[in-house]
């Protein structure tokens, strides 16, 4: 009798103990709590760059700015009326997409391409494009070199691990040219080595491109050159499975967006929330219940525009001071592709 008593504790005692182990790693890999996590820490964990010039760069005293700062601050507005109430935590190329899995983060805001493998592999989603880029080349103007298929034969300094370096793998064997690679993990280390002069050509997307040539002394001695290789498109990265915390993040994005094309702004949000307009009434939360169906309050895009924004006053203000061209990231009236679902 004990010995039936014992075995069959025993069994329910392994069923109980696969069965904890079994909702461990459910949490761990299909954890849908950010929004509970993220209200409760009263703040949101944004991963970003480590320094990038108009998209995430930290001064002497810790105060990051950047395109890709501005995002994640306007999440916060969006969910505590309160833009400064985000961590930044600096991570290398390497490293993000697994700290992201891990939980260390909330949300990767850090120039990241969207691509099947990515999400699938890591199980990530990339809720909206937020930069689209495209990967270039910059060479030293001394060698007199005006298009990329002239670069048979170069020395070519890149990150290692990235979609960059596979579409110059791509590029250089379908345009039947040799090139010697000279890579490195961290992106500081491949900028020191074209720097010093390890190699005579350097590839990444173009707005880094730009970014780059504007910590040189003599930008001028440095030649972007015209042609843009491959599709980059840069989006803001969250966990699987969460799909309220996706949805909050997604549609941040498109209220910046949709801001712009409506000429709201954070200088007369407090005229647009008197307009009448079915469109801005919607945006604003005068009309509807639209911040409610995300969770959060009636204003949140309101709160949005007004702390942080709209889409084209984020770009200008980080992106555009570099003199990056805003091309396909125009709104699609202005001829650029920048397209947002609309708030109804």
């Amino acid at each position: 009798m004990f010995k039936r008593t014992f075995q069959t504790g025993l069994a329910l005692g392994l069923v109980v103990a696969a069965g904890i182990a079994a909702a461990a790693i459910t949490y761990e890999r299909y954890d849908t709590k950010t929004l509970k996590r993220t209200i409760r820490r009263d703040a949101v964990l944004c991963g970003v760059n480590k320094g990038l010039p108009g998209f995430a760069t930290p001064d002497d005293k810790g105060n990051w700015t950047g395109f890709d700062v501005d995002f994640c601050r306007a999440v916060a507005a969006a969910i505590f009326d309160d833009p400064t109430k985000v961590k930044f935590v600096p991570l290398d190329a390497n490293e993000r997409f697994k700290e992201l899995q891990s939980r260390k983060v909330d949300i990767l805001s850090r120039n990241s391409t969207w691509s099947m493998s990515r999400e699938t592999n890591y199980e990530l989603y990339f809720p909206a494009v937020a930069y689209y880029d495209g990967q270039g080349f910059m060479v030293p103007a001394s060698r007199k070199i005006d298009s990329a298929v002239e670069l048979d034969g170069s020395k070519v300094c890149v990150q290692n691990g990235t979609t960059t370096q596979l579409n110059l793998a791509d590029y250089f064997r379908a345009n039947n040219m040799k090139y010697q690679e000279v890579k490195s993990d961290k992106f500081d280390d491949v900028v020191k080595a074209y720097k010093d002069g390890q190699c005579d050509t350097f590839t990444a997307d173009v707005s880094q491109l730009y970014a780059l040539r504007q910590t040189f002394a003599a930008a001028g001695d440095h030649v972007i050159l015209p042609d843009v290789i491959s599709k980059e498109p840069l989006a803001p990265v969250v966990r699987q499975r969460d799909d309220d915390w996706m949805m909050i993040v997604k549609w941040t994005l498109y209220a910046m967006i949709n801001a712009e094309e409506l000429g709201v702004t954070s200088k007369n949000i407090d005229e647009a929330m008197k307009s009448k307009k079915p469109d801005v009434m919607r945006l604003v939360g005068t009309e509807g219940a639209y911040g409610e169906d995300l969770g959060l309050s009636k204003d949140w895009a309101a709160r949005i525009v007004r702390h942080v924004g709209n889409y084209g006053e984020v770009y200008d203000r980080n992106v555009g001071r570099l003199g990056i061209p805003r091309g396909l990231n125009q709104l699609w009236s202005n001829g650029g592709i920048q397209y947002a679902p609309p708030i109804r």
